[in-house]
């Protein structure tokens, strides 16, 4: 059995005791409290993973009250090495359609009330270059084409506070300013993975068009769910494909 243990953030239903074998609930105590969920440990072709949930089992946590922190520490106290994280998330260009994927290889933070660092007592500057796993990504890409799933092979996301979506002229802003998707998770999780040296990648999931597109309907939650169920499939197989193929010790930006 590999030694590498990969956790899964957002669930995307591989905590169904069909897909993972030898299932267990774990509860991990951390220094930032409880996580948002029990962890769920099992393997999958011999690969031993965790699965977090990220908004609770009943998505019952709000962006912003999401225990990132106490999350990152969970995963890692446990032995993970990689995260794989999935999210849903709007798009703000043409080009990525709903019901597609974006690998996403940057990040831009527009959130304002989050913690951002493990670190209270000391300055520790952490590079953020390049935040998301290249390694990672590219095996993500590779899978997703084997796969024949509709994808982009890379995409900056930014990260608003919520719950609340954004006006048309936020939506706006953000393509302005470069951005190619919107979510409400991305922002601090990639960044406390990062300080903590675990390899992340982010499998985002397009589900509507956010509300800068003139003749489209505006974002609702009721739509997001729709699209999410039916972009759920694509994003299980993309997993249980690629995360028996993980077996490198070492993300990219540990090299």
């Amino acid at each position: 059995m590999s030694k590498t243990k990969i956790g899964v953030i957002g669930g995307s239903g591989l905590d169904d005791p069909k897909i993972l074998k030898n299932v267990k609930e774990v509860e991990v105590k951390t220094p930032f409290g409880k996580p948002s969920s029990k962890l769920i440990t099992g393997q999958i072709n011999n690969q031993q993973v965790v699965v977090l949930a990220r908004h609770g089992k009943k998505h019952e946590i709000m962006p912003t009250k999401v225990p990132f922190q106490a999350n990152i520490w969970a995963l890692k106290e446990i032995g993970c090495t990689h995260i794989l994280a999935t999210t849903a998330c709007g798009s703000l260009r043409e080009k990525i359609k709903p019901q597609e994927l974006v690998f996403l290889d940057q990040f831009i933070d527009f959130t304002k009330h989050r913690n951002l660092t493990f670190y209270k007592d000391k300055v520790v500057h952490t590079s953020m270059a390049d935040p998301f796993c290249e390694k990672l990504r590219q095996l993500l890409i590779k899978t997703a084409k084997d796969l024949k799933i509709a994808h982009h092979q890379k995409g900056t996301i930014v990260t608003i506070e919520g719950p609340r979506f954004s006006t048309r002229a936020e939506s706006h802003m953000f393509r302005s300013l470069g951005a190619d998707v919107i979510n409400m998770s991305t922002v601090p999780e990639v960044i406390l993975a990062r300080e903590l040296g675990l390899c992340y990648a982010s499998l985002a999931m397009a589900t509507d068009y956010d509300c800068w597109r003139k003749g489209e309907e505006d974002v609702t939650w009721e739509m997001i769910l729709s699209v999410m169920k039916q972009n759920a499939d694509n994003v299980k197989k993309i997993l249980l494909k690629a995360i028996p193929k993980i077996d490198f010790s070492k993300c990219s930006y540990q090299d």
